[in-house]
């Protein structure tokens, strides 16, 4: 796994082989954040949440470009280890890694954050509803963004907050917007 830009670009973390998490392809993490940073600028105080972590690769990836805050969640053990390692090895205070169920951290969240980033499963049975719970919990500040990335199955362009989809090869992004004009 590799950094595309910022403080730690071009630093490279080796994954262990026999994890079984899907991390986001470099072509696919580039592109999206080509179209992030003309969306918001992550220099400016940004607090993000990085749902289903996996490797870490976009939590590192957020740190990197300049995020004050990023909370990390990831259920498999190793994978919540090897994050805290990387964070470790990068001497940064401006990560939280908790190791323990997405949905069970969003019944309790009690914060918002201004870029939410989800990468379950893509074969999860409630990935459909991910967007509901992140709006419904208004875990997403005012102009805030989330971005969920799933695959060609799932569309969300019917979402209130559904604002655009970017398909780079078999990944796919949906991104939603907490604009003041939407409801929630």
């Amino acid at each position: 796994m590799r950094v595309i830009s910022g403080l730690y670009k071009g630093r490279h973390f080796d994954v262990p082989r026999s994890f079984k998490a899907r991390p986001t392809t470099d072509f696919a993490k580039e592109n999206l954040f080509n179209v992030l940073t003309n969306l918001m600028d992550f220099n400016e105080g940004v607090t993000a949440l990085d749902l289903f972590a996996g490797t870490g690769s976009i939590s590192l990836e957020l740190l990197s470009r300049g995020c004050d805050k990023v909370v990390s969640i990831e259920k498999d053990r190793d994978h919540y280890q090897f994050i805290n390692k990387v964070m470790r090895e990068i001497k940064t205070s401006n990560s939280l890694v908790l190791n323990t169920d997405v949905f069970k951290y969003l019944q309790r969240c009690n914060m918002q954050f201004d870029f939410i980033f989800a990468d379950p499963p893509y074969a999860l049975p409630e990935l459909q509803s991910i967007p509901d719970l992140i709006f419904e919990k208004q875990l997403l500040k005012e102009n805030g963004i989330f971005v969920l990335e799933h695959g060609k199955d799932h569309k969300f362009d019917t979402h209130p907050h559904f604002s655009q989809c970017r398909v780079y090869g078999s990944v796919n992004f949906s991104l939603f917007l907490n604009c003041a004009s939407q409801p929630g």
